[in-house]
């Protein structure tokens, strides 16, 4: 690990998805270095490249640490810094990650809390160098440390087991964190271009001759129109899903008219009326 003192730099701001600083991350008296080669991995999946440690367990080259970072181990792991608490307090806006929560402000050291959500939003205005702070595996954050940081995040879990395994509670918190820390994923653009109105609107003409033709009651069949209105309003379709449902009750209607011209033909009904 590189020596550092905790107080942030230039390198610390960023020009990726937002033009705020990306955050630090503390984990402080790790127990096991398992669990920091784990922290490592999941700054490295979003993006954040700055880990300090306070009293950390050894680190050996080749050791568990380095064999839970995966590529981690080639940049964030080996350039870790050694802080004191005391520096992390002096240098940085600091979030406090907590399992436990006070129910009220009678507990200011654990209330009010932000979600890991809350807190994605709260940090696109702080443009200050901001600390997430990780504590123990057993035993977290003290309520002495948690008073001396600036907010507390905790994330929401089944009422009787909510801790969290260290490593995965930074994964969680780091992933919701991501959109002001990592610039491009490796998915596709999702970005979806609804279906015009005329082809829309032509779904919903055949959808209604295919519901008259079924033979249901006019009150009934306005119902049905207006309820497939509603799910296609939210559920935009895009072209192509469109079109192939315009393609699959054109078909349908057809059969529909041609089981009417054979059933008149032949006296017979089509099929049962309601």
């Amino acid at each position: 690990m590189s020596g550092g003192d905790g107080s942030a730099s230039e390198s610390d701001d960023v020009s990726g998805p937002t033009t705020r600083r990306k955050p630090v991350v503390v984990v402080v008296e790790a127990e096991t270095p398992g669990n920091v080669g784990t922290i490592a991995r999941a700054m490295k999946n979003f993006g954040l490249d700055d880990l300090k440690l306070v009293d950390p367990p050894e680190l050996e080259p080749g050791g568990e640490a380095y064999g839970f970072a995966g590529h981690a181990r080639e940049d964030v792991l080996p350039n870790a810094d050694e802080v004191t608490f005391d520096e992390v307090v002096e240098g940085y806006h600091t979030v406090g990650t907590t399992a436990i929560t006070g129910e009220d402000d009678r507990s200011h050291e654990r209330f009010p809390f932000k979600t890991p959500a809350e807190l994605r939003e709260s940090l696109r205005t702080v443009d200050a160098p901001t600390a997430i702070v990780f504590g123990r595996e057993g035993r977290g954050l003290n309520n002495d440390e948690l008073r001396r940081l600036d907010e507390v995040c905790s994330i929401p879990a089944a009422a009787d087991y909510p801790v969290l395994n260290l490593g995965q509670a930074a994964t969680v918190l780091l992933y919701e964190l991501r959109e002001l820390t990592v610039g491009e994923t490796q998915l596709p653009d999702t970005a979806v271009t609804r279906a015009s109105e005329a082809d829309i609107e032509r779904f919903h003409g055949f959808f209604d001759s295919f519901v008259e033709a079924t033979g249901q009651r006019e009150h009934r069949r306005e119902k049905n129109a207006l309820l497939m209105r509603r799910l296609l309003g939210r559920a935009h379709p895009t072209e192509r899903e469109i079109h192939s449902l315009l393609g699959t009750f054109r078909k349908a209607n057809a059969k529909l008219e041609h089981a009417e011209y054979l059933a008149a033909k032949y006296d017979e009904p089509a099929y049962p009326r309601e």
